[in-house]
């Protein structure tokens, strides 16, 4: 009944679910166990698929485009259960993105940890995943 989440290596106070894109020729789901495993060292076979959902999209703020051509980004979420222990997620990967981790309760996870335009987003991931409203 909890649920992992990170704070960024380079922003205090900045905590999420862990994330990534899809390369060419990818499936979401190779997507998935790929950018676990990068981001904090979590294997597939720790990892089990409960649920999955999408439509999930925000823009950046100002214009801002990502890498020049993203105005946003529109993202599919996944429920897992974690099979493995606590020793089977190591955030000191080769590209760093976690300074921290730690489990919490759905209900503790605070949206001030988010930036603004994405805020949105995450209260209908705990709505839509935990029945949480926010």
């Amino acid at each position: 009944n909890q649920m992992l989440i990170a704070e960024r290596a380079h922003i205090r106070g900045s905590w999420q679910f862990p994330q990534g894109g899809v390369d060419p020729g990818e499936s979401l789901e190779e997507a998935l166990f790929r950018e676990l495993e990068e981001e904090i060292g979590v294997k597939a076979k720790h990892v089990q698929i409960l649920d999955r959902k999408g439509g999930y999209r925000y823009e950046f703020p100002k214009g801002r485009m990502k890498y020049g051509i993203y105005g946003g980004q529109e993202q599919v979420y996944y429920l897992c259960r974690f099979l493995g222990r606590d020793d089977d997620v190591n955030i000191n990967t080769k590209h760093r993105e976690f300074g921290r981790w730690r489990w919490i309760r759905p209900e503790k996870f605070d949206m001030d940890w988010v930036p603004k335009f994405k805020r949105e987003v995450f209260q209908r991931v705990l709505r839509d995943f935990f029945g949480i409203e926010r």
